[in-house]
């Protein structure tokens, strides 16, 4: 996956006739996931998907797949990451918006130049979260706010972090 972007993954099977749900990972889901739309998938093997037809129900992003017809054939694709090449993915104007891939292996450090650890994974579940592999060792998770991440700086493969009291406490 590392020269694709993550934009949906295929989450529990829901009815009986093949509908699945999609753990969204892109701003534009009613566009990458239209109808018709063919997506690359990781594993590779599991693809191409063919969007037969998109519906939401109860705030949750349902699609229906070509030749996915039945709750079976649809529990085989649980698990599988949605991806698409990063060139068809149009480059934002806004300075404060990032792809998952990009914040990804930056080195975090408190504005007062701690260094806290490596951003391993973003985690999208109401509130984004950088997962952040701790330099002490364990886990810290940090909502993605301009508040408490006041500086991302790509390039330089460093992320600044203003933690509260007792956020980074293990």
């Amino acid at each position: 996956m590392e020269d694709q972007l993550v934009v949906g993954r295929i989450g529990r099977p829901h009815g009986i006739r093949g509908e699945l749900t999609i753990d969204v990972r892109t701003d534009e889901p009613d566009a990458r996931f239209a109808t018709g739309t063919e997506l690359a998938t990781d594993p590779a093997t599991t693809g191409p998907l063919t969007v037969e037809r998109i519906r939401w129900h109860s705030g949750r992003l349902l699609l229906t797949f070509t030749g996915v017809h039945d709750r079976t054939a649809a529990e085989d694709l649980r698990g599988t990451w949605l991806v698409v090449d990063p060139t068809e993915i149009a480059t934002s104007d806004d300075p404060d918006d990032f792809h998952d891939q990009e914040l990804v292996g930056l080195n975090v450090v408190t504005t007062t130049g701690t260094p806290v650890g490596v951003v391993t994974e973003i985690r999208h579940s109401g509130q984004d979260l950088l997962v952040i592999d701790r330099a002490d060792g364990g886990e810290a998770l940090v909502p993605f706010v301009a508040a408490l991440v006041p500086e991302v700086d790509v390039a330089a493969g460093r992320l600044v972090i203003a933690p509260p009291e007792g956020l980074l406490d293990a």
